[in-house]
């Protein structure tokens, strides 16, 4: 299942980078492809939308239209 989710405070490489081993932490056989430009973070994982977009979160992001519960 791949999942595109918007990540407005995405900056740099940096950032993507960091997003990146967040969620291989989670999820160490997930797809990530982050775009900086777009602001988007796709994923392709086994692993649920709400547990990717926590980990995005965990990792100090913001995910539009995500309210951390």
């Amino acid at each position: 299942m791949a999942l595109k989710l918007k990540v407005p405070d995405i900056k740099c490489d940096d950032c993507a980078q960091t997003i990146t081993e967040t969620i291989h932490t989670m999820e160490p056989d997930a797809k990530v492809d982050v775009d900086v430009d777009a602001k988007t973070v796709t994923v392709e994982s086994a692993a649920s939308e709400e547990t990717i977009k926590q980990s995005i979160v965990a990792a100090g992001f913001t995910v539009e239209g995500y309210q951390a519960g």
